[in-house]
């Protein structure tokens, strides 16, 4: 198989499958990505945190940030790494989770993300997080201050 019709299918799963966790899966959030396909999770009672690793099919194929949530299967080898991403899930796929009731985390969580997620792209929120590139000019004052200098 060659790779862009792997590819193909690995997006066509990640995307169009809903499923539901089985017995022994977890649903968990990303905290931090950590370098070589490792990714910081916790489970929703915020207390257990522990490494997972992204599989390869997923490599190169899909991207996870922090926020997201996963589906993982714990694997009983790992010292550091206690478990392996089988499914990142999406808005439609959580909305299915949460319609069959067994979304774990809580109700207070959902709210602080949607409220972030519904801000627009360009609020000033973010442009206040931002850094001042130092390769632009600062902005020029306005005319009316100039005006008024050159006066006296």
């Amino acid at each position: 198989m060659s790779q862009s019709t792997k590819r193909k299918h690995v997006t066509k799963e990640v995307l169009d499958d809903f499923e539901l966790p089985k017995d022994n899966q977890k649903i968990v959030r990303v905290v931090a990505g950590r370098g070589n396909n490792l990714h910081q999770v916790t489970e929703s009672d915020e207390t257990t945190s522990y490494l997972v690793s992204m599989p390869t099919k997923f490599r190169k194929n899909v991207w996870i940030k922090r926020g997201d949530y996963c589906i993982i299967e714990p694997i009983e080898e790992g010292d550091k790494v206690k478990g392996e991403i089988v499914r990142v899930l999406y808005k439609e796929q959580i909305r299915f989770i949460k319609s069959e009731n067994v979304w774990p985390f809580t109700e207070k969580e959902a709210l602080k993300e949607k409220s972030t997620s519904d801000l627009p792209p360009n609020s000033s929120d973010e442009e206040d997080d931002l850094i001042p590139n130092p390769n632009h000019q600062a902005p020029a004052e306005s005319s009316e201050d100039s005006e008024d200098s050159e006066s006296e």
